[in-house]
């Protein structure tokens, strides 16, 4: 029963990838008069229409959590941008022969790359005034794993995951 409940913690640990966010807004910006927002009717996301769909469910779920209010006049825009690379691999195995003998040597090496390399997804958020011309006064921009073939259910919870840490730092702490 111990080593279920211990093989059950390692996959647990080892299956939720990090998720990174960066942080910039508008020194001096008052973020109390932010109460309403909406969404470029232009945007274009870079995810596929099912994933654009649930982030934008999750993200609306979470601003009303926070209690804002999606409006058709609102007192910002919201800007959504993403783009995926694959990471650079670093686990690799070196094979090496070499030889020496009566004061001559020489050697050969090779780096051979063990399993792939992961994909990573860059979102980008930005949050936009341009009621009262202000342009952009807060952005969060996260990177985490991306698995191209994951369940629907699995996609939701990730991109949840994201929202909620995005979100986590807005409005900034004077």
């Amino acid at each position: 029963m111990k080593a279920l409940f211990f093989f059950i913690m390692v996959l647990c640990v080892t299956s939720c990838a990090p998720i990174y966010v960066n942080y910039d807004f508008e020194k001096g910006t008052d973020f109390s008069q932010y109460k309403t927002y909406n969404y470029y009717s232009d945007m274009q996301t870079g995810l596929n229409e099912l994933d654009t769909k649930r982030l934008l469910d999750v993200l609306d779920e979470e601003m009303k959590a926070q209690g804002f209010v999606l409006s058709d006049d609102p007192d910002f825009f919201i800007d959504i941008k993403s783009s995926e690379f694959q990471s650079v691999q670093r686990n690799t195995v070196g094979v090496g022969v070499g030889g020496s003998g009566r004061n001559v040597g020489g050697g050969i090496s090779i780096g051979l790359p063990i399993g792939q390399a992961n994909v990573n997804r860059q979102i980008t958020f930005d949050f936009v005034d341009e009621k009262n011309n202000k342009g952009l006064f807060w952005q969060a921009v996260s990177e985490s794993s991306f698995n191209p073939n994951a369940e629907p259910e699995k996609r939701e919870a990730h991109l949840k995951a994201i929202v909620k840490k995005v979100l986590d730092k807005y409005p900034p702490k004077s």
